[in-house]
């Protein structure tokens, strides 16, 4: 604790609540991504993320842009965002859906980048620079596409600097299943992604529990569900 206390320091202040809910308040913004906040519960995802000033942010998988675009604006035109995407998202799945969003000036301090899984950190990031990576609900998807996770995180590890955050949030997946439902089902089991990611040298430190759903039987697909799906969300640290 003394060693990550240290480490964080220097950090900038912490944004009040008052400055995410102007954020998410912005004019600018879209009615479908002010519907997205209310099944994201932005509010406490943005707070939870921590996203500050002048941060220098990688997101994986990004898909739309949903949180590339709420990370641009919590860091401000001093930091700036990589957003990651594979080939096969970005001409199967987006169909322009990022590049339309990338038109928005809220966007100024974002880079697309199509890279695989398995070595997702741009090469215009120095290895220890990044301050926070975000993995929002697309770590399943590593599972289908056979992307080499341990490969995968340990580059996430070392473009992290010391004390930066890595925040993966997903769809529960029942006790035992691994990532093997991560296409039928589009869930992973959350005891997996600690493993996998603290093999790589991270350090669990806090585990939210504003998306999660107990009376969620995790036994169906996370699209049109009968009931809110069970989600959670992990930071860990790179000690």
């Amino acid at each position: 604790a003394t060693l990550f206390a240290a480490a964080c320091a220097g950090d900038p202040p912490r944004p009040p609540a008052s400055e995410i809910e102007a954020l998410l308040a912005g004019p600018d913004r879209t009615g479908a991504a002010r519907a997205h906040d209310v099944r994201r519960k932005a509010p406490q995802l943005l707070a939870f993320i921590d996203a500050r000033p002048g941060m220098r942010v990688l997101d994986l998988g990004a898909g739309g842009g949903y949180t590339t675009e709420l990370l641009a604006r919590s860091i401000g035109p001093r930091g700036h965002v990589y957003a990651q995407n594979t080939e096969y998202f970005v001409t199967n799945i987006l169909k322009g859906r990022f590049d339309a969003r990338m038109k928005s000036p809220a966007m100024r301090n974002v880079s697309h980048h199509v890279l695989d899984f398995d070595a997702p950190v741009p090469k215009q990031v120095a290895p220890g620079s990044l301050d926070l990576v975000t993995f929002m609900f697309t770590y399943h998807d590593t599972g289908w596409v056979g992307a080499d996770r341990a490969r995968m995180n340990r580059a996430v590890f070392d473009a992290l600097k010391r004390g930066g955050h890595y925040i993966v949030a997903d769809h529960s997946g029942r006790p035992g299943t691994g990532i093997s439902e991560s296409k039928t089902l589009h869930r992973v089991e959350e005891a997996l992604v600690v493993k996998e990611v603290q093999a790589a040298g991270f350090r669990l430190i806090e585990e939210a529990t504003f998306l999660r759903n107990p009376d969620d039987p995790r036994d169906k697909s996370v699209f049109k569900p009968a009931q809110p799906n069970d989600e959670f969300v992990l930071k860990f640290v790179k000690p």
